[in-house]
This record gives structure tokens, sequence and C-alpha cells, in this order.
């Protein structure tokens, strides 16, 4: 069996896009996955799974929403492995105090060619912030505040040509991002 990590863009912000986590479990249920835990009410499941690849089960997923929810939803889903490489290779968290974490966001996307498109929120930074691009995943560093940082509004796809980018992906915060590695160690 396989631990998997899965994140809904966009969902339960607002009025719009509405997902009950009840639902969520039941679907990935449906869909075959068991031990099935959703974490706060912002669309992030981990999962265990006897098959299938992370591309395979973001399409499985993205597919039931829409036909079960009438719901079109982007779906990240990274292994449990995949989830690590994202934790092990963020610089940036040792220089966020451990009250920023919610001021580091770690930005997911399914394809490599979609991860790479996030540098162009680059230039875009404040004087006291940080981003990294990995290889798994982006890291940007508000210390004035997600609200406050253009960067960060363009890594949560909002604005020109850099949040052209950020619609690509989905973005945690650092806070999240452990809460849901802790879940899935605990599956195993």
């Amino acid at each position: 069996m396989n631990t998997f990590i899965a994140l809904l863009r966009g969902v339960n912000v607002g009025k719009a896009k509405r997902v009950a986590m009840a639902d969520l479990r039941a679907l990935l249920a449906d869909l075959g996955a068991s031990e099935v835990q959703t974490l706060l009410n912002s669309g992030n499941a981990v999962f265990r799974a006897a098959k299938g690849t992370p591309a395979q089960w973001a399409a499985e997923i993205a597919e039931a929403l829409a036909a079960q929810l009438q719901l079109q939803v982007p779906v990240i889903v990274k292994s449990s492995a995949q989830w690590s490489a994202v934790v092990a290779e963020n610089t940036l968290a040792a220089k966020a105090a451990e009250d920023e974490h919610s001021r580091l966001l770690v930005a997911f996307t399914q394809e490599p060619e979609a991860l790479a498109g996030l540098s162009a929120i680059e230039p875009l930074l404040a004087p006291a912030e940080a981003f990294q691009l990995g290889a798994h995943a982006a890291y940007l560093h508000c210390a004035s505040g997600i609200l406050e940082s253009r960067a960060g509004e363009a890594l949560l796809g909002k604005g020109g040509k850099a949040g052209k980018a950020g619609q690509a992906a989905t973005t945690r915060n650092w806070a999240t991002v452990r809460k849901l590695q802790a879940l899935a160690h605990a599956l195993g």
C-alpha cells in the first residue's frame, strides 16, 4: 500500500466550490482509497491505495468531483516520498520563525513544467521576502504577510502574467504542510 496526499485547489474559499470533507472522504473511498483522513476544511486529504500513480489519482479525483459534485477543481496528488522531498528541500523554513509558518507558502503543481513557470513571481518580491524554486515545489516567505505581498498574490493565481503561472499551482502554508506530513507518516 502506498500513501498519497491530495490537495484540491480553491475549495471552500468564499461561497463557491464548496466541498464537505465528509464528501471528499466518501469520494476517495469510492475510488478505492483506504484510511482516508482530511485536514482542515480546505481540500487536504491523506489516504492509502494499493495501486495508482499521483498523476492517475489526481485525474481520477478531479473527474469524480466533476461527476459527483459538479465541481471543476484542479487536484494535485503527491506520494508520501514526494511530500518528504518537498519538506526536505525547503531552505526557507530555517529562516522563518515558528510563529511565521503561516507566512511561508509552499506551491505545488502536478507537472514539473508548471512548477518551472512559477519563477515568474521572482520580480515581484519585496526586499524582506524570499523565494525558492525547488525540484518538487516552490517556496515563498512573505515577511509582512501574504495579503501584503505582490509575489504572494501572484503565487495564489491573481494578477497579471505572474498570476497566470500561479493558477497551475495550489498553495499551503508551512504549518499545514507539516501537519499533512505527520498524517502521512502515521499511515505509514
